[in-house]
């Protein structure tokens, strides 16, 4: 059986979305910032990238995340393997190339259940936005969590870890990979 990994580029300061998040500021006002060591990045930075989808048999997103996603990913749909949808908003499947979103409306548990249906034996990878990953994290359902600190301060804007008081994650770090574009931190999280 795979693993559940979260996987999410950040602002040193938390900020998974800039303000603002819209159709037409997707990662809200700046957020663009927050990804631009997968596409001009080094040789480290797109290393990292392509772990992405080696060994993912499928992902899991947020509603917010597809809605402002979909136009973007293109014609094929980006992930090319099944993507499940989580919400409180029914849709019909959404396919575009190899890639169908399926949308749950029963919960995150229920979306992370068909995804490792959907994976086998391979990876689920939880690519957010900021609230699901989070849901995720809380719940303890998450093996290994990948974050992408990107050298930049937002200061506002949705933040990965705005949780209710109290609430801790234990995280164990196994990895860290230094660039110019940003700090890539691997953690398995302890059940």
């Amino acid at each position: 059986m795979g693993k559940v990994i979260a996987e999410i580029s950040m602002s040193a300061d938390g900020i998974v979305a800039g303000p603002g998040t819209s159709t037409e500021h997707r990662l809200g006002r700046g957020g663009d910032l927050l990804h631009e060591w997968l596409f001009e990045g080094t040789d480290a930075d797109s290393e990292i990238a392509a772990k992405l989808f080696d060994g993912t048999g499928a992902f899991v997103v947020g509603r917010t995340m597809f809605d402002v996603g979909v136009d973007p990913w293109g014609e094929d749909g980006t992930f090319k393997k099944p993507v499940f949808v989580v919400t409180n908003r029914p849709h019909e499947p959404v396919v575009k190339g190899p890639t169908t979103f399926t949308f749950v409306t029963d919960g995150p548990e229920s979306a992370l259940r068909q995804a490792k249906a959907a994976a086998g034996q391979d990876n689920v990878v939880l690519m957010g936005g900021g609230t699901t990953l989070r849901q995720y994290l809380l719940a303890g359902l998450v093996d290994e969590l990948r974050l992408h600190v990107v050298p930049l301060l937002f200061g506002a804007g949705v933040r990965l870890f705005d949780a209710e008081a109290g609430e801790h994650v234990k995280l164990e770090r196994t990895a860290v990979v230094e660039t110019p574009n940003a700090t890539h931190l691997t953690f398995r999280v302890p059940r």
